[in-house]
């Protein structure tokens, strides 16, 4: 009897996590560090900081330059397919621009020495405070809390990097506007969209072949337009290194219309709109995307102590029409996969057809996330569905919480019951919950 593909997808994972597991423990009981080879530049890796489905996090030092981030490896199995969900992520970070996002340092796709598909790489900044949840476990051991000040700062920081995804504007200016953001883009989008084609069939290159993959031209325009890529600010080793560590991980080479998002084909059609004269030059369109997974573990701590939102890969376009049975189901299962789900909102548990999924997944998202800070956990993982068998599910599904005695405002609580609506018409927008915070947050001078 064949076995339902999602749960061939989850043992498919399993696999993939005792082999980088295994990795990891016996690089420790032979007391030496293992090392990873990316297109000819040798990595070596200090120690595991996290692990999810197909992915683990690593404390990796370049051996060139002796500099350390973290370097997220995910497994594409499957190919292409694969490869292109794991480069949404790379491309929401370039997209979306906000001091309280993470930005990427680098990223590169090789072939999985091991035969098994490809595998991305993402390198990232080390937040040496851990994320919001680290900060959660630690007071719970300590039997200590966030002030109400302190949790509704991490909070605010982490709405307004939501407000970014919620109100990101895609441009439908002019020809000439056109033109100057298809410069802009040119380099990231020949990087980010051959990479998975390249490699079909290749193994992994033990030295770099430099930029003759050919001109550009017109498949460009499909894009979204990373303002500031030009800038020489997402590669990881920065000004100043020697040339041979200056060779971009990722190759220049392209695939053919190629989309990385969900919804990308709606921004081509908005700004060939715009570049065949249909639109005033600088003149933009409201294009919100989802996050979808937001949860305290995907909040970093910098050392200004500023929220930093991270973990893009289950961000997709928000505005979903459902209009059959087919396309509801097909949602549930994506959101079963990619969306936490203690902290998954209500309409993505059970999918309706003729409705359209929003970005008011995430604002259940933010408000679970408040609880969290504020008690320990989220409103529905408590005693009830952790230890008697009760179904987390069916808590959602019914907005089934409570709020434990403590010291902080009703203003606070009625900012977090504003989040936890069942309908998500009921729901505050981003910018209302934006300034709720704030009003809860002068209400305490």
């Amino acid at each position: 009897m064949a076995l339902p593909p999602q749960l061939l997808h989850t043992l498919e994972g399993l696999k993939f996590q005792v082999k980088d597991a295994f990795w990891a423990l016996s690089s420790c009981i032979c007391q030496q560090s293992a090392k990873v080879k990316i297109n000819g530049r040798t990595f070596k890796i200090i120690r595991v900081l996290g692990e999810g489905g197909f992915s683990f996090v690593y404390l990796a030092q370049d051996e060139h330059s002796g500099r350390q981030f973290a370097l997220k490896k995910i497994r594409c199995p499957s190919g292409s397919e694969d490869v292109r969900q794991a480069m949404r992520e790379v491309e929401a970070y370039r997209r979306f621009k906000h001091p309280n996002i993470i930005r990427i340092l680098d990223s590169a796709v090789v072939q999985d020495p091991n035969g098994d598909g490809q595998v991305v790489y993402l390198f990232l900044p080390i937040y040496k405070r851990g994320n919001l949840q680290d900060a959660i476990n630690a007071n719970a051991i300590n039997n200590t809390h966030f002030s109400e000040r302190e949790m509704l700062h991490y909070f605010k920081g982490t709405c307004e990097a939501v407000r970014a995804m919620h109100d990101y504007r895609a441009p439908v200016g002019n020809k000439s506007d056109a033109s100057r953001a298809k410069q802009s883009q040119s380099s990231h989008a020949r990087r980010l969209s051959g990479e998975a084609n390249r490699l079909s069939g290749e193994r992994e290159r033990e030295h770099d072949h430099g930029d003759d993959h050919g001109s550009e031209d017109e498949d460009d325009e499909m894009f979204p337009h990373p303002e500031g890529d030009g800038e020489g600010g997402y590669s990881y080793h920065g000004p100043g290194s020697s040339s041979s560590a200056n060779v971009p991980l990722m190759s220049k080479s392209r695939s053919h219309d190629e989309m990385v998002f969900d919804g990308d084909e709606e921004l081509e059609r908005l700004q060939h709109q715009g570049a065949n004269g249909n639109a005033h030059s600088g003149e933009t369109e409201l294009v919100p995307y989802a996050h979808r997974d937001l949860k305290p573990g995907n909040i970093m701590i910098s050392d200004e102590n500023q929220p930093i939102l991270m973990d893009f890969g289950s961000t997709m376009k928000a505005r979903i029409k459902i209009e059959n049975r087919s396309q509801a189901l097909l949602q549930q299962d994506i959101a079963a996969e990619q969306s936490t789900m203690a902290y998954r909102a209500p309409e993505l548990f059970d999918v309706k057809t003729g409705i359209t999924l929003d970005e008011k997944v995430d604002i259940w998202s933010l408000g679970c996330t408040l609880y969290a800070l504020a008690y320990s956990h989220s409103p529905f993982e408590n005693t009830q569905t952790t230890e008697q068998g009760g179904s987390i599910a069916m808590a959602v599904m019914g907005a089934q919480y409570k709020h434990p005695p403590s010291a902080y405002s009703q203003g606070l609580r009625n900012l977090i019951d504003s989040m936890l609506k069942v309908n998500p018409k009921d729901r505050p927008d981003i910018h209302e919950v934006i300034r709720m915070t704030e009003e809860v947050m002068q209400s305490l001078r």
